[in-house]
């Protein structure tokens, strides 16, 4: 039986200059806005405070930048980055030109900007995107310019086939790019300062796993 699993696309497939458009689109209601704002602990009035916020230039409350930004991006996802994606590396030129109310619809698209190969990670490779929102009348309400370490089809293949048994060893990695994997043994991988393996602690990195937040013309020096 032939299976045909979901997902994004690898570097191979990406191409410079095409844009990518997604539906669905999602509309954001009220209650969206409201479990977000307080979810993230922000307590603007403009997002909560109905009364208050009609008193204000927009006459009404405005559905959080940062929940439509974040909607933005997870409506890429299937069409784009749904597992063919290593870590997503910045966002950069992020703007909102007009707000969203509660009850619009946002409707995303991505643009493929550039991509190069990685100089440092064999397998994957470096693209900058710009992802585009706009509510149901076609006005652009939010963009970002975003980078983002794609695996290619065969890198990604490869590192994710399955390991013979007799292959396994504690501490061993696989695949191109694959993080470094440590033993169970509590002695032998003890958390900061505790004795156990609890896990990185404050200011430290697991090994291979690297999401710098990048400035242009950083990306050569990080990947």
């Amino acid at each position: 039986m032939r299976e045909v699993v979901q997902r994004g696309l690898y570097y191979d497939e990406l191409e410079t200059g095409v844009v990518y458009r997604h539906r669905p689109g999602r509309t954001l209601t009220e209650a969206d806005d409201v479990v977000f704002s307080t979810l993230t602990m922000n307590h603007q009035a403009l997002h909560l405070d109905a009364a208050w916020a009609a008193t204000q230039p927009f006459g009404q409350r405005l559905v959080n930048s940062m929940m439509t930004l974040s909607t933005l991006v997870g409506l890429s996802v299937g069409q784009v980055t749904q597992g063919t994606i290593v870590a997503n590396l910045g966002f950069r030129e992020v703007e909102f030109p007009q707000p969203l109310f509660h009850g619009d619809t946002l409707y995303a698209e991505t643009e493929v900007v550039e991509k190069r190969l990685s100089a440092s990670r064999p397998g994957q490779g470096v693209v900058t995107l710009e992802h585009r929102g706009y509510n149901q009348d076609g006005v652009l309400v939010a963009r970002a310019v975003r980078t983002a370490l794609f695996w290619t089809r065969a890198a990604h293949e490869a590192a994710s086939a399955p390991v013979p048994d007799d292959a396994r060893s504690p501490g061993a990695s696989t695949g191109p790019g694959a993080v470094g994997t440590v033993g169970t043994d509590p002695a032998e991988t003890p958390g900061p300062g505790t004795g156990r393996d609890d896990g990185p602690g404050p200011g430290e990195h697991v090994a291979g796993v690297h999401e710098p937040v990048l400035e242009r013309g950083d990306e050569e020096s990080a990947w």
